[in-house]
């Protein structure tokens, strides 16, 4: 890990080169009705300039990825990981049937640069980015979207612009003193924000409810793929696990799919991912937990994992 780097991702701001990322485009008449009914938040509600963070679900309801949705005059964008940008085109071409909608892949044309940290708005400020003031909104700057997102769970600024202008934006960035951020560095920083991240700490194995990401769903939306088992969780009241933050005393991370074990030696959950945080001087990790212990001490291997509730979003 370089130091500098996640110092500053910390405490004042650095760049993330997330290109690779996901970034697809819809068009046409039937956009905003279509991606209603496909995802858990209020698409339809969205004015232009306003973005939305939604989960895509299966039947089952489980989570079969998540998306930023930026809603534009004639089209809409969604940030998706790296990951799971083709299974989002292809579920969504899916059901398109007679809707006057079009989804267009973008990701290997478009790079991604971000800014964050707690002075991103400052430095997005002295760049020219017009104002952004709030998290659910985005902006197009000098024919670019800038969105308000975030990798690390620190303030953020996503920049999404062709991949032949990405290495003259990266100059202009050092030019502002900006150091780069390795993975390492904003995988430390996410954990220690408690910031999940698909294909890590939730999965197509998971339901929203665990997720503890209930930000993404709008609940008096109306139908869409995946409700009656969302609501049949909402109306029992609780689910057997959820995830939470774990601050682990020990220097060792631990690796994903370490149990986690009550004193007794009970199975009480397990880690999905873990970071040694030097501000911390232990592991930071995230983790499914059953309900019942989340309250206890528990055990990652030798060393005591003290349960950290994930806060709303």
């Amino acid at each position: 890990m370089r130091h500098s780097s996640y110092q500053a991702l910390r405490e004042r701001a650095a760049v993330l080169d997330l290109t690779g990322r996901g970034f697809l485009r819809m068009r046409g008449a039937d956009r905003a009705r279509l991606l209603h009914a496909m995802t858990t938040n209020h698409v339809q509600g969205l004015q232009p300039g306003e973005s939305c963070y939604a989960f895509l679900l299966s039947s089952q309801g489980r989570v079969l990825a998540d998306v930023t949705i930026l809603c534009g005059e004639t089209e809409i964008y969604l940030d998706t990981e790296p990951e799971t940008h083709s299974l989002v085109h292809q579920h969504l071409e899916r059901y398109i049937i007679a809707d006057d909608a079009v989804v267009a892949d973008l990701t290997g044309h478009v790079a991604v640069l971000a800014v964050e940290g707690p002075q991103a708005p400052v430095v997005a400020d002295e760049l020219g980015v017009p104002p952004i003031p709030h998290l659910n909104q985005w902006t197009s700057w000098n024919m670019w979207p800038v969105a308000r997102i975030s990798a690390s769970g620190q303030p953020g600024f996503r920049f999404f612009l062709p991949r032949a202008e990405a290495d003259s934006f990266r100059e202009r960035l050092s030019g502002h003193g900006l150091p780069e951020a390795g993975k390492q560095e904003w995988h430390t920083v996410r954990l220690e924000s408690a910031h999940p991240r698909f294909g890590e700490d939730f999965c197509d194995q998971q339901i929203p409810h665990e997720t503890q990401l209930l930000h993404a769903i709008h609940f008096n939306k109306g139908c869409y793929l995946g409700q009656e088992i969302v609501e049949r969780v909402r109306a029992r009241g609780h689910v057997n696990r959820k995830l939470v933050q774990l601050h682990i005393a020990t220097q060792q991370a631990p690796t994903p799919g370490t149990k986690l074990l009550t004193g007794d030696g009970k199975e009480a959950g397990v880690v999905t991912s873990a970071a040694f945080s030097p501000a911390l001087g232990k592991v930071v990790a995230l983790g499914y937990v059953r309900v019942e212990h989340t309250g206890a001490a528990l055990r990652a291997g030798d060393a005591i994992a003290v349960v950290t509730p994930l806060k709303p979003r």
